[in-house]
C-alpha cells in the first residue's frame, strides 16, 4: 500500500520535478515521508489492539518516566504537551544545515517527545495508568485528541487487562463510566473481555467489593453469567467481598441469566451464610432453588448454616428451601441436624426439630442420631435439649450400627468437655440405661478403660460408679487393670527427680536454720530466746521440716528408680508437709524476734492467704471433672456398696480409689495445718 502511494505521487508531480528544480524535489520527499509515518502509526494502532501483540511484541516501546508520572497523577495538560512536543531538531548529515522552512516542515510530522504506544514494565500504556487512578477527564482527552480508535480501548497489558479491567479492579467509578461510554460510542466491545485469569471487569469489581462499579457495569449490561478460569461467578465473588451493594446489584438486575457458581460446586448461598442474613435474604429472594443445591461433598447451604450456628439464617433457609433440604445428607451421611449437634448449636437443633420434628430421627452413615453426635463431642446443651423434650426420649438409649448408645460414645471420647456432656446425659435418670452392651459386648463402664489420660479416667470412673453403672460379665482372673499411657512411667520418673531436688533444698535450709537460731546464742552457748513459746514452735517445725523432707527424698528416689506410684504419692505428701513446716518455722522465728507487732501480724496474714490460694489451685487442678455430688456418691459406694462390686472396680481401676483417698487426705491435712497454725498464733 505504501509503494503504490509513492507511485501515485511520482506520477503526479514528475513534470514539476523537471521544471522547478531541487526545491520542489525536497518538498515531495517530505510529503512522502509524512504519509508513510501516518500509515505506519495506523498499522501499529491496529496491531496493538490484539492481545497477542500486547504481550508478545519484542519491539515494545518503553514508556518515558515523565509520561508515566503525568498520567498517574492525572495532569491532562502535561500529558498533552508530552505527546505533541517535538524532539530536538536533528542536524543534517555532514556540513549541510536545514534551513528554517525545512525545519518547520520537519516538525509537522516528527513524533513528539513521548508516544502513546509506549508501555510500562507490565505493558500498561497511558490509558491503563489513567484508568487505574480514575482520571476520567484524561481518558476522554486522550481518546478524542489522539486515539479515536475503538481498538485502542481494548489494548491489553501483560496480564491481558484492558483499561476497563484496571478501573474496575481499583473501583474507579468515574473511569469505569467514561470507558463504557467511549466503548459504546466507538462500537467496540470491552465490557465482557477477559484477562489472563478469565476475569471480566465485573469479576474484578465484585471481588474487591466495589459496589458502585458493579452497579455501573450491570447497568451497562455486563454479563453476570461469565465464569473465570477457576469456575467462579461475579455473584460468588461479590458475596465473598461482603459487599451487599454488589450482591443486590447483580441479583436485582434485569440479567436473569446471572450465575451463582463458586469453587468446588458451591453456589453463592453457600458463601452467604457466613457473611450476613441480608445477603442470604437477597439471594433466596432472587433464586430460592439455590438452597437445595449441594457442593462436591454433598453439603447444602443448610449444612453450612448449621455449622456456623446463626439461627436466623437457618430459619430463612428452612422457610425457603424444599422439605428435602432438611433431610438431605452429605457424603458422610450427615444431615444438617447432625452438623449442628456436632458443633453444639442447640438453638439450631431446636429450630430444625421445631420446623420438622421427624428430622430428629435422621441417622448418619453409622446409624447415629444427632444425640450420638452431641454426646461424642461433649455438648451438654444439645444433650439437655434431648432430655427435656419428651418427643426425643426414645433417642437416649438408641443404638448405632455398632450397638453403641450415646453414653458409649460419651465415655469412649473421654475428654474434659465430654465429662460435662456425660454428666448431663446421666441426669436423664431412670430413662437412661447405663448397662446396655454394644456389639462387642462392652458396657459404657468397660469403655472407660480405653481412656489414655489419668484425670479423665478418674472422672469417668467416679461418675459412672456414682450412677450405678456396671461392667460386663467377665471372669475376674482375666481382668486387665488400667495402666494408662505408656509414658506415665516416664513421667513419674522425671517428676520424682525434680521433686527430689526440691526436697533436698528444704532439708538443707532446715538443717542450717538449726545452727542459726533467731536471737543468737548467749555467753553460755545456749539460745538467747529459749523458753519462749514462739522459739519452741520454731525448733519443733524446723525439725519436722528437715525430717519429713529427708523422708521425701528417699521416697522420691525410690519412685524414680522403680516408677512406683505408691512411693511417688507418699513422697508428694511428705514434700508438701515439709514445705508447710518450713514456712511455719519461718513465721515462728519471726514472731520470736519481733513479738506481738504489726509486722508479725501482717506477715502471718500474707503467708496464710498465699497458702490458701495455693491449696485451692492444687485441688482445682487435680480434681476430677465431675460434680461434688458424684464424688460423695463414689466415696459412699466405696464404703457401703457390696464388697463384690467394690472389688471389681478396684481390679479394673486400682488407681481411681487411691487417687481420691489421697486427694481427700491432702485436703484434710491442710485443714488441720490451718487449725494448728491458728492455735500457734494464739499461744504466741
Amino acid at each position: 500500500m505504501v509503494s503504490s502511494s509513492y507511485m501515485g505521487i511520482f506520477v503526479g508531480v514528475a513534470a514539476s520535478i523537471l521544471s522547478e528544480g531541487s526545491s520542489s524535489l525536497h518538498w515531495i520527499l517530505i510529503q512522502m515521508d509524512r504519509r508513510h509515518h501516518h500509515q505506519t502509526q495506523d498499522i501499529q494502532l491496529a496491531r496493538c489492539s490484539s492481545p497477542s501483540d500486547a504481550t508478545g511484541d519484542s519491539r515494545r516501546l518503553e514508556m518515558c518516566p515523565s509520561l508515566y508520572l503525568a498520567a498517574y497523577h492525572g495532569r491532562v495538560e502535561e500529558v498533552m504537551a508530552l505527546l505533541v512536543q517535538p524532539r530536538h531538531r536533528a542536524a543534517a548529515h555532514g556540513d549541510h544545515q536545514v534551513n528554517e522552512n525545512d525545519s518547520l516542515l520537519w516538525s509537522n510530522f516528527q513524533r513528539g517527545q513521548c508516544d502513546l504506544l509506549e508501555v510500562s514494565a507490565e505493558s500498561n500504556n497511558a490509558l491503563h495508568v489513567a484508568a487505574e487512578q480514575g482520571h476520567g477527564e484524561l481518558i476522554q482527552e486522550l481518546y478524542h485528541r489522539f486515539i479515536k480508535h475503538g481498538g485502542f480501548l481494548s489494548r491489553r497489558n501483560s496480564a491481558l487487562d484492558t483499561p476497563l479491567h484496571c478501573a474496575a479492579r481499583a473501583g474507579r467509578l468515574a473511569a469505569v463510566e467514561v470507558l463504557l461510554n467511549l466503548s459504546r460510542d466507538s462500537g467496540g466491545s470491552i465490557l465482557n473481555s477477559k484477562n489472563e485469569a478469565g476475569d471480566t471487569a465485573l469479576h474484578l469489581a465484585a471481588r474487591h467489593g466495589h459496589g458502585a462499579a458493579v452497579e455501573a457495569l450491570v447497568a451497562a449490561r455486563a454479563s453476570a453469567s461469565e465464569l473465570n478460569n477457576a469456575g467462579v461467578s461475579p455473584l460468588y465473588l461479590a458475596v465473598m467481598s461482603r459487599s451487599v451493594t454488589a450482591v443486590r446489584a447483580i441479583t436485582t438486575s434485569t440479567c436473569g441469566d446471572a450465575s451463582s457458581d463458586g469453587p468446588s460446586s458451591q453456589n453463592a448461598l453457600h458463601a452467604a451464610v457466613f457473611q450476613s442474613s441480608e445477603m442470604v435474604d437477597l439471594i433466596l429472594k432472587w433464586k430460592p432453588s439455590l438452597a437445595g443445591q449441594v457442593d462436591v461433598d454433598g453439603s447444602s447451604p443448610l449444612h453450612f448454616a448449621s455449622s456456623d450456628g446463626d439461627r436466623s439464617i437457618v430459619s430463612a433457609i428452612v422457610r425457603a428451601a424444599p422439605p428435602a433440604t432438611v433431610f438431605s445428607k452429605d457424603s458422610d451421611g450427615l444431615s444438617a441436624i447432625h452438623v449442628a449437634a456436632r458443633m453444639g448449636h442447640h438453638h439450631v437443633v431446636k429450630e430444625l426439630v421445631k420446623a420438622w420434628p421427624d428430622a430428629a430421627e435422621l441417622r448418619d452413615g453409622h446409624g447415629r442420631t444427632f444425640l450420638h453426635a452431641a454426646a461424642k463431642n461433649g455438648h451438654a446443651s444439645v444433650i439437655s435439649l434431648a432430655i427435656k423434650n419428651p418427643m426425643l426420649a426414645g433417642l437416649i438409649n438408641a443404638q448405632d450400627k455398632d450397638g453403641n448408645t450415646a453414653l458409649h460414645l460419651a465415655v469412649a471420647s473421654a475428654a474434659s468437655p465430654v465429662s460435662k456432656g456425660l454428666a448431663k446425659l446421666l441426669s436423664a435418670g431412670e430413662t437412661l440405661r447405663t448397662n446396655i452392651m454394644n456389639n462387642d459386648g462392652c458396657t459404657p463402664f468397660d469403655l472407660a478403660a480405653k481412656s489414655s489420660s489419668f484425670l479423665p479416667m478418674i472422672s469417668l470412673v467416679v461418675t459412672l460408679t456414682a450412677n450405678g453403672a456396671k461392667f460386663r460379665p467377665q471372669r475376674q482372673d482375666q481382668v486387665n487393670p488400667w495402666k494408662g499411657r505408656r509414658d506415665t512411667t516416664e513421667w513419674i520418673r522425671k517428676t520424682s527427680n525434680s521433686l527430689a531436688v526440691v526436697a533436698i533444698l528444704i532439708a538443707t535450709v532446715a538443717f542450717s536454720a538449726t545452727f542459726n537460731v533467731p536471737g543468737g546464742y548467749g555467753d553460755d552457748g545456749k539460745a538467747v530466746l529459749r523458753g519462749k513459746t514462739s522459739y519452741n514452735f520454731f525448733v519443733l517445725f524446723d525439725g519436722v521440716a528437715m525430717t519429713v523432707s529427708v523422708a521425701a527424698v528417699m521416697l522420691l528416689v525410690y519412685a524414680e528408680a522403680s516408677a512406683s506410684w505408691e512411693s511417688f504419692i507418699f513422697g508428694l505428701h511428705c514434700l508438701w508437709f515439709s514445705l508447710i513446716s518450713m514456712v511455719v518455722a519461718f513465721w515462728a522465728a519471726l514472731a520470736a524476734v519481733t513479738g506481738r507487732t504489726t509486722i508479725n501480724t501482717v506477715t502471718y496474714q500474707v503467708i496464710n492467704l498465699g497458702f490458701y490460694f495455693l491449696v485451692c489451685f492444687i485441688v482445682y487442678s487435680t480434681q476430677p471433672a465431675t460434680s461434688s455430688t458424684s464424688m460423695v456418691k463414689f466415696m459412699w459406694s466405696r464404703l457401703f456398696s457390696p464388697r463384690r462390686h467394690r472389688s471389681r472396680v478396684s481390679r479394673h481401676y486400682p488407681l481411681a480409689g487411691a487417687f481420691l483417698r489421697n486427694l481427700s487426705a491432702f485436703v484434710v491435712v491442710n485443714i488441720l495445718a490451718y487449725i494448728g497454725a491458728q492455735i500457734a498464733v494464739q499461744k504466741t
